[in-house]
């Protein structure tokens, strides 16, 4: 999995379970209160965030990033270097497990972003791509069809990551609309 430079993967491990500052799960339970979550139901049900606008449906799609972890966000030039990180699992679905990824500011514990991912890998083909300290690129092989399911999906989407529709796209039908247009998939936590 690609984490983009030296500062994010330097980020990424200072989440990791030895650092004494942290009280943390272990993987496996991490994973045990994975497997009890119902994605999205629970997620939704966990958060109290009133959902953002619907909006009318755009006329023009917005672009979602792809790779944005192998991206210098500042000037949008590809990183010279990238590191890439091996995880000791046959299921990708696990990673946030095993590298504790989550539970700061409005981003979720590693349990939920795990059952996100199954979730998803079984409903939409997802596929975890790219992480950084506060970013997640998912590309996906099959695409919601329909205005009605990409708006739940767009939903459930806001419930998980607020910031993709409130400091990006600006509604959930321009949310939706991307989600029928593109591949990717891009999450980020302030």
């Amino acid at each position: 999995m690609v984490v983009g430079d030296y500062d994010a993967l330097a980020r990424i491990a200072e989440m990791m379970p030895d650092l004494p500052r942290f009280t943390r799960k272990s993987t496996q339970e991490v994973l045990e209160i994975a497997g009890r979550i119902r994605h999205p139901d629970d997620m939704i049900g966990q958060r109290t965030i009133e959902l953002a606008e619907v909006g009318e449906w755009p006329t023009t799609v917005p672009e979602m990033p792809q790779l944005s972890v192998a991206v210098d966000p500042r000037s949008g030039a590809p990183l010279a270097q990238v590191y890439i990180v091996t995880v000791p699992t046959d299921d990708w679905t696990t990673i946030p497990a095993y590298l504790r990824w989550g539970n700061w500011n409005d981003c979720p514990a590693p349990e939920y972003h795990v059952a996100a991912l199954r979730s998803w890998r079984d409903r939409f083909g997802a596929e975890l791509i790219g992480l950084g300290h506060d970013v997640m690129n998912i590309r996906v092989k099959r695409r919601p069809t329909t205005r009605a399911e990409a708006l739940d999906l767009a939903r459930e989407q806001y419930s998980y990551c607020s910031d993709i529709v409130e400091q990006g796209v600006g509604s959930l039908s321009a949310l939706a609309a991307a989600l029928m247009e593109h591949d990717w998939w891009f999450f980020w936590w302030d």
